[in-house]
């Protein structure tokens, strides 16, 4: 059996942080939309010339929908290290972090039209 070891070093631990991006990336359907859908909205704040602020709540939200994305990735999967069978408690501890995840999400949307709207509701 392979046993994970603590990095010994910064280079170390960067290596494995940047392996379970990737790996989320390779694995996960959910972080590929969000990183798309990341993309779309940094162009458009380019585009509509956010100010300091904007930029501030619309990385911390799209950081944050990233971050909840892989704790609820790195959640199910140690879940289903310790069970493959139905368990109540897995079941809502796999809730719980997609709930996480929806919140998360919940928030980037509020964000996002909060600080698009009052930019994009004029020109219509």
């Amino acid at each position: 059996m392979h046993h994970m070891r603590k990095s010994k070093n910064f280079r170390e631990s960067l290596r494995f942080a940047l392996n379970g991006l990737a790996d989320a990336w390779r694995s996960e359907r959910n972080m590929r939309f969000h990183v798309a859908a990341a993309a779309v909205v940094v162009l458009l704040g380019l585009y509509c010339q956010f100010d300091r602020f904007e930029w501030l709540f619309l990385l911390s939200a799209i950081f944050l929908v990233m971050t909840m994305e892989m704790m609820n990735t790195s959640l199910e999967r140690v879940v289903d290290l310790f069970t493959d069978e139905y368990h109540p408690l897995a079941r809502l501890a796999k809730n719980a972090a997609a709930g996480a995840a929806l919140l998360a999400a919940l928030y980037a949307v509020i964000v996002g039209l909060v600080i698009f709207l009052p930019k994009i509701l004029p020109k219509l």
